[in-house]
């Protein structure tokens, strides 16, 4: 198969560089564009690439796993460049729905690390691998170091990987989620072998043995040495077994600063996918809030963190299943403004009965442009004028970017 040369005019989505040929769009991984690159083309992807013209923004990568970790796919670009893609890509999920507004230079969010990671353990032989699945691949990188993690959890990685070990299914995967609290690392492991039960107390002394604060294995806490406590702006919250959190307190402060600022004087507000109260608690020191989620256990831990607080206004909340059972139009118009933090899939449902509803100041948050620019098309639609769009970073080296945006009815 011969070889071609092609130039990278763009960064895709998911982090490859992207030349434009007479064929259609070539994707080159781990190119950047301005890059020269001579490689085998075949289906629209370049094999055995070779960079003969290297970008001015290329840098070395942070990470001896990067080549071949799936986990990072920009680690390569610099800082300045980096940022600006991450808006690009927000840009053009809003122009895909027809959105043409201006995009906020992207706030980067990573100081310190994330807090929350998932990992993956599996069997390799007798060996038990921890880390992230290769690039385009079901192979396990065992993750020695990983730069975009807090240190304490990169510290407790030798550890945590013989703790996997203890309850590994003998086929599949064991997936095991890591959240660093004030108290200590917050640990859960799910798809356990089915008889872990009989290794509870070598789970329950390895759990003493690394100072964890807790640990859950599918579901169960298996044994809570103290309460892992998650600060929310002063409130003390102890995070639900497995449960949701913001990959970085930095990034939880400067979403958290977005969404009162888009909520601004209102006195009544709706947080809806509230979870354990992120944005709701904040929230609470200016308005009433309503807070709505469908997960009992996020629920359970906001309530009672709020018998704790002090300084609040009027709180209530509802455990209810908003793909479901959305706040309908006559609940929303008691509110003067609502927030709305839905999971990847977008709020389509919520979105189109506050598209019907007097509600003033609308504040949207997403992990993801594309559905958000979906839910945003609908709102906007319904006559809310979009007045802000806020990329802020916190999955460092990712193709994952955090949205906020807010509407007004005028």
């Amino acid at each position: 198969m011969s070889e071609r040369e092609i130039e990278i005019t763009e960064l895709g989505h998911r982090g490859d560089g992207i030349a434009a040929t007479e064929n259609g769009p070539v994707y080159v991984a781990d190119a950047l564009p301005g890059e020269l690159v001579r490689a085998e083309i075949v289906d629209g992807r370049a094999r055995n690439a070779t960079i003969i013209r290297i970008s001015p923004d290329r840098v070395p990568p942070v990470c001896q796993h990067y080549a071949r970790c799936g986990g990072c796919s920009v680690q390569h670009l610099a800082e300045a460049p980096y940022l600006a893609w991450k808006r690009t890509l927000v840009e053009k999920a809003l122009a895909g729905r027809g959105i043409d507004v201006p995009v906020s230079d992207t706030l980067p969010a990573t100081s310190g690390g994330r807090r929350r990671a998932v990992l993956t353990a599996t069997r390799a032989g007798r060996m038990t691998l921890l880390g992230y699945h290769e690039k385009a691949s079901h192979r396990l990188v065992d993750v020695l170091e990983c730069p975009v993690l807090d240190p304490a959890i990169v510290a407790a990685l030798p550890g945590l990987r013989e703790l996997a070990a203890q309850a590994l299914p003998k086929k599949g995967d064991l997936r095991v989620s890591v959240l660093l609290t004030t108290t200590g690392l917050d640990v859960g492991l799910e798809n356990a072998d089915k008889g872990y039960e009989r290794r509870i107390p070598a789970l329950s002394q390895k759990t003493v043995e690394l100072n964890l604060a807790r640990l859950s294995v599918n579901g169960e806490v298996i044994l809570e040495v103290r309460p892992p406590v998650l600060d929310m702006a002063g409130t003390a919250l102890t995070a639900a077994p497995g449960g949701f959190a913001q990959a970085t307190l930095e990034a939880e402060h400067v979403l958290s600063e977005l969404v009162l600022q888009g909520a601004g004087k209102a006195k009544t507000v709706a947080d809806l996918f509230s979870g354990v109260g992120t944005f709701a608690i904040r929230l609470a020191r200016q308005a009433n809030v309503h807070a709505v989620e469908g997960d009992a256990a996020a629920i359970a831990a906001f309530d009672k963190a709020l018998r704790r607080a002090s300084a609040l206004k009027k709180v209530t909340h509802e455990r209810r299943d908003l793909f479901r059972r959305p706040l309908m139009r006559e609940e929303l118009d008691a509110f003067d403004a609502v927030v709305f933090d839905p999971p990847r899939a977008g709020a389509q449902a919520q979105a189109e009965q506050l598209a019907a509803s007097k509600v003033g100041t609308i504040v949207a948050v997403s992990c993801n442009p594309a559905t958000l620019a979906r839910d945003l098309r609908l709102l906007i639609d319904g006559g809310y004028t979009l007045q802000s769009v806020t990329p802020v970073d916190q999955f460092h080296y990712s193709p994952h970017i955090e949205v906020v945006a807010v509407l007004k009815r005028e």
